[in-house]
Formats: structure tokens, sequence, C-alpha cells
């Protein structure tokens, strides 16, 4: 048993001895295997240490700070590559290593790492480049030849980007600095959307717009601010082409936006009767006169001896024909400030705002909610009232508008609307006000007369009270002018 005990220590002896056995001699230093061992056990902890204080430094620090996700990212790995860094510095010095009789040899390796590893060194500049400069941050939806993602991570050498199908793309980081980039996040994550459209020859460019902008305004992910508009881009092939562009704040949904956008167009086309048409082409036939004896038949005979109509050569689609409803040009045509306005005026006219019909006893105002859009009856009647006062106020018909008061004097809504019956509404947003009033003065006017009675009339019922003194009409204009520039 003794000899055993004796065979292990002995061997233990030699192993010790051969670990500290010098393998290599660097300047006055001798380098054994126990210690390139250590070397590398420290450099590994000293790498863990360096990312742990970078996470650390990122989820306890900067997330309480308000830091955004690209700003933690760009923090986090300056931390930790600087930390790395000086903990390979100092466990080098630990070991004895001069690092001044190492220039000569580190110059002559960069030398030939430079000719021989061009590529990377050129990655790991860029990346220094997009850390520091910083076109794009971890958490940015981008798009670089064609590939559309979310940047998920910025390394040294190489960037991860996460598609819309949940695939993480590798991209060398010198594609970012050469190649041009779209950031969708940068700054202002609004963009607006261009989707083309093409309806048969012969359909009304008139309720081609309106049926555009009504899809346009029913999908939710759409800004009102700014405002949809319709394009006619040009006459094509087959079909007359328009470009509907709306404006989101959403990029990383553009996709699923444009979906839902074409099935409500499809939807708006088809209600209002408007083909869209399949790509065709015209057929020339020369020297057809040599072809007509094949045409020359009168029609076959029927059962009962009676010949067919002769068969058509070509035939013709019918042109799509307007609902049987009145369109939103007759419906504006009938308002007496808009009776003279030309197509091209309505046109402009239906981009500022789009019509709602509103089923009888429904509530379009609330009384004390601030007010965004300004209403002008169609068809149908409103009542207006007030529920604190418990006071009928007025009715308003055809042509007349309501709404004017909260948006040009900035006060919560004086009074509650309710329809009447089934009523038909122009609205148009506060945004687009401005451009209206700017196009067509009268109606300016005649919104400013009629605030001018409206505010008297509440304050004789009380319910404006807290405006005594009288709002003459040059004051009321004078608002005008200083609130929409007219």
């Amino acid at each position: 048993m003794n000899w055993l005990l004796d065979g292990i220590q002995t061997t233990l002896a030699e192993l010790l001895r051969l670990f500290a056995a010098p393998l290599f001699e660097v300047g006055n230093n001798r380098y054994s295997l126990s210690l390139i061992v250590t070397l590398m056990v420290v450099s590994v902890a000293v790498f863990w240490v360096s990312r742990a204080v970078s996470n650390l430094i990122n989820r306890r620090l900067l997330v309480r700070l308000g830091f955004d996700r690209g700003s933690r990212a760009v923090v986090t790995t300056f931390v930790r590559y600087l930390l790395t860094a000086i903990g390979f510095v100092i466990v080098l010095q630990t070991a004895g290593v001069n690092l001044s009789s190492l220039t000569l040899f580190a110059g002559v390796l960069g030398i030939g790492l430079g000719f021989g590893l061009q590529n990377l060194a050129s990655n790991f500049v860029s990346g220094l480049t997009l850390l520091v400069e910083q076109p794009i941050r971890v958490g940015d939806f981008i798009e670089i030849d064609n590939l559309l993602g979310t940047v998920e991570s910025i390394s040294i050498r190489s960037t991860t980007v996460r598609t819309l199908d949940g695939v993480f793309v590798i991209v060398p980081n010198i594609r970012f600095v050469e190649n041009n980039i779209i950031n969708w996040s940068y700054r202002d994550p609004r963009c607006r959307l261009h989707v083309p459209v093409g309806v048969a020859y012969g359909s009304d460019t008139l309720i081609v717009t309106e049926a555009l902008l009504a899809a346009a305004r029913k999908d939710p992910k759409v800004l009102t601010d700014p405002s949809p508009r319709v394009w006619f881009k040009r006459f094509g092939d087959s079909a007359l082409d328009f470009e509907l562009l709306v404006w989101i704040n959403q990029p990383t949904e553009i996709e699923p936006i444009k979906s839902s956008l074409y099935f409500t167009i499809d939807r708006e086309l088809r209600q209002r009767n408007i083909e869209v048409p399949f790509p065709q082409q015209d057929l020339n036939i020369r020297n057809l006169e040599q072809l007509a004896h094949l045409f020359q038949r009168d029609g076959a005979v029927d059962g009962n001896g009676k010949h067919a109509e002769k068969d058509s050569i070509s035939s013709r689609k019918p042109t799509p024909k307007a609902p049987n409803n009145l369109t939103l040009r007759d419906m504006l045509r009938r308002i007496s400030y808009f009776e003279q306005c030309t197509d091209e005026e309505l046109l402009q006219l239906i981009e500022y705002g789009y019509r709602q019909l509103f089923p009888a006893d429904q509530i379009v105002c609330e009384e004390g909610t601030p007010g965004e859009s300004f209403y002008i009856i169609l068809n149908g009647s409103v009542e207006i009232f007030s529920k604190r006062a418990e006071q009928y106020i007025a009715t308003l018909n055809e042509g007349e508008f309501f709404g004017e008061m909260s948006l040009l004097m900035g006060i919560p809504r004086s009074a509650s609307v309710r329809t009447l019956d089934d009523t038909v509404l122009f609205v148009i947003e506060r945004n687009d006000l401005q451009t209206l009033l700017q196009d067509h003065r009268g109606l300016a006017d005649q919104i400013a007369h009629q605030l001018m009675e409206r505010q008297q009339t509440l304050r004789q019922m009380g319910i404006l009270s807290e405006f005594s003194e009288e709002t003459p009409f040059d004051k009321v204009r004078k608002r005008l002018q200083t609130l929409f520039g007219i």
C-alpha cells in the first residue's frame, strides 16, 4: 500500500514540476504551463466580470435614468469593451509582461493583419462608427438591400437584424457604412405610405377619390394629421392609375396596414360600382377583307327555325355607373356656399373632409368635451341642447353647420348635438379647416357671422355667462385670422 502512495506522490511531483517548468521566455520573464493556464482563467474571469458589470449598469442605472433601448445598448457596449481592455492590461502587467517590449511585435502583427484581414478590419472600424455616430441604434426599424427588420444588437464586427418573419440576419457593419439605409425610426417615426390603385377607364375620378379617402379614414392606424391625400398618377395601359397617400407612426406595421387598406379599398370600390380592370391589350388585324368570309354568316338557326343574332366581333365592358344614392359631389353642390364650385374645387374639398352617416337620435357632440371637428349638414337635421341648463337651443337643417365655436374660441363644447333623423354630415378635422377657410373666404365670413349670433344667444340663455363681453364680427374675424391666418 505504501508503494501506491509513493507512486501517487511521485506522479504529482512530476506533474507539478512539469507545470512549473518554463516553456518559453519573453524578455526577462519565463512562462510555464501553470502560468499560462492561470492567465487564461483570469482572462475568462475578466471577460465575464466586464459583461456582468455592463449588464448591471444597463438594468440598474440606465433604465432608471430613462435611457431608450438604443442608447442603453451603446453605453453598455462601450463599458464592456473598456472594462475588458483594462482587465487584460492589468492581467498582463501582473504576469510581468512588459507592454513596451511588445510594441514592435504589435506593429508588425498589425501590418500583417491589416493586409490579411482587411474585411475584418473594415467591419471593426465600421462598428466603431455605428456606435459613435449612431445612424442606427438597437430597436430601430430599418431597410437595407430589400432587408426589412428591427435592429436587435450592434457589435464591433456585425449587426443583428430581426426581419418581420422573425428571422435573425447577421449583417456586416461595412454594409451600413457604404450603402444607403432607410431608418424608419430615425428621429420622427411618422412616415408616408404610397398605396397604388388602378380603376377602369370611364370611372368618375371624384367618386374614386372619395372611395380611397373613405378607406383611409376608416383605418385606425392611419393618422388624421397630416390628412390622407389622393394623387392621379397617370393614364395607364389598362387603367387610370391613382395613388393613396397616408401617414402612419408605426413603421413596423407597414405591411399589415397596407393589407388592411387594400381590403377596405376593395369594399369601398365595390359599393360604388367602380371596376378594377384586368390587364388588356388592343389587337389590330390587317387585311381584314380577306377574312370577311369567315364572318358573313347571318347567324345560326335555333330549334324554332329562327336565326340567332349575329355575334359581335368585339365586345365592350359596361362603363361603371355611379351608385343610386347621391354622391358626395352632388350633396356638396346642394350647399349654398359650394354650389358654384367646379369639379376641381370639389375634388380639393373632398380631401379636406369626409361624409359620415349618423342614425336618428344619436349624439354627435357631447357637452363639455374638447372640439376637434367642424360639421356641415349634408342631409337630415340635428337638435342642439344643453344638458347642464336643461334647455333646448336650436334645430339645424341641411346646409347649416355646427362645431365652430369650440374650435375657434378654444373652449370645450358648450352644448350637445343630437340627430333628429338619419343625418349625413360632412366632417372636417381641425388641421384641415384652415385650408378650407383659406380657399372659401365666403364660408369664413359666414362662420364668423354665425359664431357671433350663436354666442349672443348662448349668453342670453346663461350658457356662456363667463363671456360677459359681446364679441362683434370684427373680433371674431380677427380670431379667425389669428388661428388660421386668413
